[in-house]
């Protein structure tokens, strides 16, 4: 009922719906207009086929098979305009084709933002590679001639040049002329001249000979120079229709003007392509060859002989290239290169400019391509300039091995080792005196020879360098790449060394670890002396010299393997008479004890309610706590002896690890210092409760402990109130109260839980003693309490039960499940 009012109600907009689902089919052919981004060329294209306009004049038309836009302005011609309809026709109706002609316009030297297919870039690679394409594809380049240049005299006429004629010196007068449609150039008085297909020098002439039956002075008489010159210099150029046909990137039709040249015409059209040749482009005019061009003239020598100016309707033409070679590896211009028939490898080699410096040139590889398969080719070097060259062949030029041929190696103790030249070292004598001879540590018995053989194994030479010299052996004979190998007697002995330990100031212990090197004759003042000298800690009346003992018994038990001398040491480094200069041998240890008198100060800390707070030095070794406390000017009015603490940290050295040194000399210092670094696994510390008012009572008794370096003493302000914690109702903070009791302040803290052990309860004591309950009879005796003492009350464990608890209680549990299984079973069968 409800759909049915519902459709009542909108029934009158299903006419309007199905209107607009007849209307989507036309709406979706609509495409927004946008706007173009491409510059109108019709103001250009007009100035293109004008000479004032354009300065260049190099306005291409259709080519037939290619895009008529590039960057140069378009003609206006009415048949460019017609081809022009027909290229954008052609686009219209075949997008592929715009995509290839886009791309092909992109290898012209210009800029374009068109994506190349892979094709393409392959295309483009291989056309990289070709010498002399890029000199067409640079857009940097610009072989263009500038409109600004003097008049050449060679420059030929033709209609729609415009001349100025001066005539200056005894008689003067210009003119301004057009070259008409038929060739002539009309002047007042002189009428019609026909200047067509003439040079400027020519046209010069003639009009020299018209112009002097009315003008004085401008032919010599009497061997005399004419007074009157005349000068004919171009004003605006015309331009000339050329065709560029062939293998060129852009074919077609190309207007430039009359100064241009047939290089200037092929480098509009964007050079030969990938199968164009670079040594052969024929200018043809009336149906004639004019010229030939080869740009490998231009490219390698600078000149282009046969580079003509173009006329109207000049075709440029390049052909297919006959022999072609591509060379790689280690030349300074790889790539691809043309040859003319004559031309052999030598040529590509110079063109290609030579071999690089690593270059292997004995010998190169060709692989040629035969009518069935490859062939490889070697060349030898002295075969280069006459071999010739196929099609298709491709040359590799290898570099060099990583090796020398004539190069010998002397090392150790010579003068000046390393790498020799087996020509001027032939001989083993001839090499030691190129290498300016041996060292004085020369081991000249045993010098060694390394050889290397022809199947690159090694070879071993042994022989006496002396025998040599005294021609008692002749001399060895070098070969490629020996190696002599002079020993030197320092690395044949073990280095000998003397060391310090103990109370010397080694200040570079870190880098020698108080080892130093032995030289002979050194004494041990001498030693001491390099080790900085004694500390102010040093036993200098028993420094010991331990000494290795080399002639022992051999197999002895009590075989004495080291001899000790002791010698007593002023502070100035000297020795008594007797003593004197003795002399150190090699390995020798020299042990300086520290002085059994020598202490360092050492200082106790006291804190809290002591008259004079702070460090105090222990003055005699058996300094106690009352001392130190008297030194500090007694305890203060608030001070609360009951709860003095001594603080003692030690250092714990592990037996299992080993010790880190460094980490142990900064807590060592820190605990003289009485700094608390906090926990520390190396570190002990605990809290020693002492009873401070007996010891001040009774200084020196058993109480009274000794001080050691580091203690702190810290004496508490007087305390108010006991804490009690653990398992209370109500753990809190208690008022000391003089009477109470321990079982009170377990009554002001909740008393105890249903938990509470009481008979394991205790008390901590301000100074740090803790005192436990005591059970007599079926009675809990607590312990005393003091100010600032602290409660505790620990939680009852769970009962642990016995095995005969254990069964009883499985067995119960056993039970009360067999009996519920039974009800089950029973009432499952009642029903």
């Amino acid at each position: 009922m409800n759909t049915f009012k519902l459709a009542k109600n909108y029934k009158n907009i299903f006419p309007y719906f199905f209107c607009l689902l007849l209307s989507l089919p036309a709406l979706s052919q609509i495409t927004p207009s946008l706007p173009s981004s491409q510059a109108p060329a019709g103001n250009g294209a007009a100035q293109g086929t004008q000479g004032t306009g354009n300065p260049r004049g190099n306005t291409p038309t259709n080519t037939g098979n290619q895009p008529g836009t590039t960057n140069q302005p378009q003609s206006a011609n009415p048949q460019s305009t017609d081809n022009q309809g027909n290229d954008k026709g052609k686009t219209a109706a075949d997008p592929n084709s715009q995509a290839k002609e886009g791309s092909d316009q992109s290898k012209v030297n210009q800029t374009t933002s068109t994506t190349l297919s892979p094709e393409e870039q392959e295309r483009e690679a291989f056309r990289q590679k070709i010498y002399g394409y890029s000199i067409f594809a640079d857009k940097k380049f610009d072989p263009i001639p500038d409109m600004q240049i003097a008049t050449p005299s060679t420059y030929v006429l033709g209609p729609g040049d415009e001349l100025n004629i001066y005539i200056y010196n005894y008689a003067e007068s210009s003119y301004k002329t057009l070259v008409n449609r038929d060739g002539f150039i009309t002047i007042p008085r002189v009428g019609n001249v026909y200047v067509a297909g003439k040079t400027i020098e020519e046209v010069r002439k003639i009009l020299i000979d018209k112009f002097s039956k009315f003008t004085p002075g401008l032919i010599g008489t009497g061997g005399e120079t004419a007074r009157t010159k005349l000068q004919v210099t171009l004003g605006e150029i015309r331009t000339v229709k050329v065709f560029v046909t062939g293998e060129v990137i852009n074919p077609g039709t190309y207007e430039l003007s009359s100064l241009a040249s047939a290089f200037n015409a092929l480098y509009q059209a964007g050079g030969p392509n990938e199968i164009g040749s670079f040594r052969d482009v024929r200018v043809v005019r009336d149906g004639k060859v004019v010229a030939r061009i080869d740009i490998y003239d231009y490219l390698v020598n600078g000149k282009i002989d046969g580079d003509v100016r173009v006329q109207d309707n000049d075709n440029i033409v390049v052909g297919y290239y006959l022999k072609r070679a591509e060379i790689t590896g280690m030349v300074k211009r790889p790539g691809i290169y043309e040859l003319k028939t004559e031309e052999k490898l030598g040529d590509i080699i110079r063109y290609s400019g030579g071999f690089s410096d690593k270059a292997y040139r004995a010998r190169l590889k060709i692989q040629r391509i035969t009518s069935k398969e490859r062939r490889l080719l070697d060349v030898a070097e002295q075969n280069y300039p006459t071999f010739d060259i196929v099609t298709g062949d491709s040359i590799n030029v290898e570099t060099v091995l990583d090796r020398f041929e004539n190069m010998v190696t002397i090392e150790g103790a010579v003068m000046r080792p390393g790498n020799y030249s087996l020509d001027n070292s032939p001989s083993l004598k001839a090499l030691v005196e190129n290498a300016q001879g041996l060292r004085e540590d020369a081991f000249v018995g045993r010098v060694s020879v390394l050889r290397t053989r022809q199947d690159l194994t090694i070879q071993n030479i042994s022989l006496n360098y002396t025998d040599i010299v005294n021609n008692t052996v002749p001399d060895l004979m070098l070969t490629r790449l020996d190696q002599v190998i002079v020993p030197s007697r320092f690395d044949m002995a073990e280095t000998a060394f003397v060391s310090v330990e103990g109370e010397v100031n080694n200040t570079k212990i870190a880098e020698n670890d108080g080892k130093f090197q032995y030289t002979a004759d050194m004494t041990l003042e001498d030693l001491l002396v390099q080790a900085g000298g004694l500390k102010e800690s040093a036993y200098s009346s028993e420094v010991e010299v331990i000494r290795r003992k080399r002639n022992s018994v051999a197999g002895a038990a009590n075989a004495q393997i080291s001899e000790v001398f002791k010698f007593n040491v002023n502070r100035d480094l000297s020795l008594n008479s007797k003593e004197s200069n003795f002399v150190l041998m090699p390995f020798d240890q020299v042990t300086v004890r520290k002085s059994p008198n020598y202490v360092e100060q050492q200082s106790v800390f006291v804190e809290g309610e002591v008259l004079v707070n702070g460090p105090y030095t222990i003055i005699n070794k058996n300094d106690k706590i009352s001392d130190i406390i008297k030194r500090a000017g007694g305890l203060t009015e608030l001070a609360y002896p009951e709860g003095a603490t001594l603080l003692r940290r030690t250092i714990i050295k592990s037996l299992d690890e080993p010790t880190d040194y460094d980490q142990a000399a900064v807590t060592e210092t820190s605990i003289k210092k009485g700094m608390i670094l906090g926990d520390q696994a190396n570190v002990k510390e605990e809290s020693i409760g002492i009873k401070l008012k007996n010891i001040l009572k009774s200084p020196g008794s058993f109480e009274d402990l000794v001080v050691q370096e580091g203690d702190i003493i810290r004496i508490p302000k007087r305390l108010e109130t006991v804490q009690v914690s653990g398992s209370v109702l109500y753990p809190t903070t208690v008022k000391y109260g003089k009477g109470m009791s321990f079982s009170d302040y377990i009554s002001q803290s909740g008393g105890f839980t249903t938990q509470s052990l009481r008979k394991s309860s205790y008390i901590k004591y301000p100074n740090g003693n803790v005192d436990r309950t005591r059970r007599y009879l079926f009675f809990n005796v607590y312990p005393r309490v003091e100010p600032g003492s602290e409660i505790f009350v620990p939680v009852r464990a769970a009962p642990v039960l016995n095995p005969q608890q254990t069964i009883s209680t499985a067995t119960g549990l056993l039970s009360s499940v067999m009996g519920l299984i039974v009800t089950i079973l029973a009432f499952r069968s009642l029903n």
